[in-house]
């Protein structure tokens, strides 16, 4: 059995390939385990960098231990993300290949279902059931044309007694109107002012006055 068989349990030559939807499932998992894994990286990179500082020139051996621990943790989270990014890069791939398997295999569904619902069709018979359908749509338009027509069961009407019936009408609605008009005659009118009205000066009076006066005299001596 190779490596990776025995690293993922592999079967033999009858063992069963997972499924899309399975290996997607383990790779997120995988990639949930490695996140934590991250975050515990990045927490003991913070204690060493404090142990360190802590330390400092006071104890020099603590000091460089820590921070050669600090090292190898940020050694390992590097590796880390190096693998997540591996790992999201193949769970996207197979996620897109998961779709494209599903889409196609929709489409084949569908032109399954197509080709059965053609399987008894060809354009002969299409073309005979149109005109099938165009004549029995010309024979039902007859057949309401026949029924409208209005022939007996009494419509004919006397032209003119309905001129007369429209004319009474009419009078009726004139009436009407003339009576709304006269409501509107005891309708009270506004009242005269009480006030005066301002006299004419006395200088405008006399001016025509004496205009007249020369209009007298010019008529006498003619």
């Amino acid at each position: 059995m190779s490596l990776f068989g025995k690293l993922f349990g592999g079967g033999g030559k009858g063992g069963k390939a997972p499924t899309p939807q399975e290996a997607i499932q383990r790779l997120r998992e995988t990639e949930e385990m490695l996140a934590k894994k991250q975050e515990f990286l990045e927490k003991k990179i913070d204690q060493e960098l404090l142990t360190a500082k802590k330390n400092g020139t006071k104890n020099k051996r603590a000091a460089l231990q820590a921070l050669k621990r600090k090292k190898r943790y940020e050694k390992q989270l590097a590796q880390i993300d190096g693998t997540l990014s591996t790992i999201e890069f193949q769970r996207e791939a197979l996620e897109n290949a998961n779709t494209n398997t599903e889409v196609l295999k929709n489409m084949g569904y569908a032109a399954k279902a197509m080709k059965a619902a053609h399987e008894n069709m060809d354009i002969d018979k299409v073309d005979d059931l149109m005109a099938d359908i165009t004549e029995q749509q010309e024979v039902a338009q007859e057949i309401s044309d026949v029924i409208s027509r209005p022939v007996g069961f009494g419509e004919e009407y006397d032209e003119d007694e309905l001129m007369a019936e429209l004319e009474e009408l009419e009078q009726e609605e004139l009436d009407k109107n003339l009576l709304e008009i006269e409501g509107t005659e005891d309708v009270p009118l506004p009242s005269v002012p009480s006030t005066s009205l301002p006299s004419r000066p006395a200088k405008k009076k006399e001016e025509e006055d004496e205009d007249d006066m020369a209009d007298l005299e010019a008529w006498a001596a003619n």
